[in-house]
Order: structure tokens, then sequence, then C-alpha cells
């Protein structure tokens, strides 16, 4: 066709009049030399910024720190139980942050420390004839016991506020930090929480002085959600994470393991129970409760609910169920684990998981069927530790790469 010029143009591009109706392919020299001539910059097409740096790493001193913390805390759980199962926790009647950091010297302060103990219920049911040298020794049991809550909130506050002054917390650390600073100070107000319910009085009961189960699983919940995140916390700073291709048998391991940590988390909450209620005096027999599979006075409490956290034979019973269901899902973890690939230091983790968890069992079998002997039952709450560590151990190893 002819163009508006008289001459052919077939859309080619090369005659003059072509450009009234083509798309232009780019600006024009003139054009854009105009928009690049503005200010000496660029108008629409900046140079692009360059990438803000990535934050500077953690130092390895803070994970380090942590991990001791987390050491400190398991002390504090182990050291608990022995306080429990020695029945020393209501020996000391008050609760002071500084004073009470003097014990007693002379005849006189212990004394009178014991005559503050006589008031309470424990003393006139079931420790009517102690001696005062058999209190002294429950007083020192509690005694080191809140001592040594002191020195874990020393360790995490102390640190906490010299690595802040230094600069070598990241913004998210700050944040993680303070959190467990709060949960330690938590801790210590819910442990006093937990012994008041002990010192109570309850008319309208027969049954021995103890504390609240439901106020010692709240104490000893609070402090395994402390020892595991600063357990969790201190192995992601100091672990570096293996290059694990993100396979779905890889990804289906990781939901794995971390579902078999949360069970090994409610089982040692479960211990709580337990303990609180002296369950483990009932029903000395495994793997029968008595002659029965299922106890007869397994739902002997109304509602049926309050079964699941007051009655002693009930708490049993779930106390096993969740221990069984325990070692058989870190026993099928570790079968799967064994399909696929893994770095050596990930499947030495989930070797220690399996060989603690049937150490576990075995402890918790002896311990039931030996009437439940101080030695024994502490080291056996201690195995709970060992075992929730071995677990986020695991979790650590299998951590996904940060994309």
């Amino acid at each position: 066709g002819a163009g508006s010029c008289g001459g052919p143009c077939w859309g080619t591009g090369s005659h003059p009049c072509s450009a009234w109706f083509l798309p232009r392919r780019g600006p024009r020299t003139a054009r854009s030399g105009r928009h690049l001539r503005r200010d000496g910059r660029s108008g629409s097409h900046r140079a692009p910024q360059r990438p803000s740096p990535p934050p500077a790493p953690v130092p390895a001193a803070v994970g380090r720190w942590l991990l001791a913390c987390s050491g400190a805390v398991a002390g504090a759980v182990v050291l608990g139980g022995v306080t429990r199962l020695t029945e020393s926790g209501l020996s000391m009647v008050d609760w002071h942050l500084v004073k009470e950091m003097k014990p007693p010297r002379t005849q006189q302060e212990w004394e009178a420390e014991f005559r503050k103990y006589q008031q309470f219920p424990e003393f006139r049911i079931l420790n009517h004839d102690m001696t005062l040298t058999e209190f002294k020794f429950i007083w020192y049991m509690e005694y080191s016991h809140r001592m040594w809550g002191r020195v874990v909130g020393l360790a995490y506050i102390l640190p906490a506020a010299y690595f802040w002054r230094k600069g070598w917390l990241s913004r998210p650390m700050k944040g993680c930090v303070l959190a467990l600073c709060g949960l330690v100070c938590f801790q210590g107000l819910l442990g006093w929480y937990m012994v008041k319910s002990g010192l109570e009085e309850k008319p309208d009961s027969y049954d021995i002085p103890r504390v609240s189960q439901y106020r010692l699983a709240a104490h000893l919940g609070s402090a395994l959600v402390l020892y595991s995140a600063s357990l969790w916390t201190g192995l992601s700073l100091l672990l570096p994470r293996h290059q694990l291709p993100e396979t779905r048998q890889l990804l289906r391991l990781r939901h794995f393991a971390h579902g078999t940590t949360a069970l090994v988390f409610l089982t040692a909450l479960s211990g709580a129970f337990v303990a609180g209620l002296d369950a483990g005096l009932v029903y000395n027999s495994f793997p029968k409760m008595g002659e029965r599979w299922i106890p007869d006075d397994l739902l002997a409490f109304s509602p049926t609910l309050r079964n699941i956290f007051e009655n002693p034979t009930t708490v049993q019973f779930d106390h096993r169920i969740l221990g069984v269901a325990t070692v058989t899902a870190i026993t099928a973890l570790y079968l799967f684990s064994r399909k696929i690939p893994l770095p050596r230091r990930t499947r030495m983790a989930a070797a220690s998981l399996l060989a603690v968890a049937c150490m576990q069992v075995g402890l918790g079998i002896s311990t039931l069927l030996l009437y439940v002997p101080t030695p024994l039952a502490a080291t056996h709450q201690s195995g709970s530790l060992a075992l929730l560590s071995a677990a986020l151990w695991l979790a650590a190893e299998l951590r996904r790469l940060p994309k």
C-alpha cells in the first residue's frame, strides 16, 4: 500500500513514514539523553541499589552461654525432683528473695524456724514426731533448691546484660533472650505459688498435705519449656546446618522428629501428675496393673474428666500409655532414619535417642516394681531430661537450610 508520502510502505520500518504506525522499539536517543541528564542522575532508570549486608552472626559465646544455662536448669529440675521425693518441699514456710538466703546459724534461730514449720498441716498430720535434726535435713534440701534457682536466674540475667551491652545480640536474639529471662523470673514466682498450695489448711480433706498436682505440673512444665528453648537456641547457634537435599522423605522425617519431641515433652509433663499424686505407689506391677490390663477403678471419679488429673490409678495408666507410645515412636523414627542418607552426626543423634529411650523405659519399670526408691526415681526423672535433650538434638540436626 501507499504511505502518507505516496511511496510504498510494507511495514518494514525502512521508510520515514513508518514511524506513524509502527511501535517504537526503544526511546529515541535525544529524548533518552534528556532523561539521563537530569541532575546528573537517571530519571525513571535508577541504578540498582546495593543489597544490604547480611546480619552479623551471633558470637559462639552466646550459644555456649545458653547451653550452660540449659544445664543449670536441668540441675534445678533434678534437685527439685529429689526435694519432692524426700518430702522436703514444705519445710520452708515463707518466701523472701534476699532475706532467706542466710540460713539459720544458732540453736535459737533453728528452733524458731522449727516452730514456724510446726504451725502448718504437714507437721501436725505427717511429721508430728519429727526431731530438730530431721527437720534440718528437709530444710536444707528445700533451701538448696531455692538457692540453685537464684543461681539459675543470675546465670541468665547477668550474661544477657553483658552481651546486650557489647552488641553481640541480633534483634531476634534480643527478643529470645528477653523471653528467657522473663520465664526465669516467672518460674521462681510459680514455685512459691506451688508451695503455698501445700501450706493451706484443708479441713475437708483426709489426705496427707501435698502441693497441688496442677501447680506442680505448671512448675515443671515451665522449667521444661525454659530448658528446651535454651538448649534449642544454643544448638542452633553452635551446630552448622547440614546441606541436606529437600526430598519428600527428609520432610517426613523432620515432621516425625518434631512430633516425637512433642510426645517426649508430654510424657515428661505427665510425670508431674504421677509425682504430685504419689501415683507410683499404686499398682506396682508391669505390664498389667494388678491382675488386669485395665483396672476397675480407672474411672472411679465423677465427672469422668477428673480422673485424668486427680485419680492416681488413671494418672499412672496414662503415664504408662504415653511411655509405651513414646518408645514405640522413637523406635519407628530410628528405623525410618536408616532408610535416608544422613550425615554421621545426625545418625549419631538418632541412635542416641533410641538408646536413651530404652534406658528410660527400664528405669521407669524398675522404679515402679521396687516401690519408688528415691535414688532410682530421681534417676528416672533425670532420664526424662536426657531423653528430651536427645530429641531436641536430632530435631536441630534436621533443621531446614535458610532460603
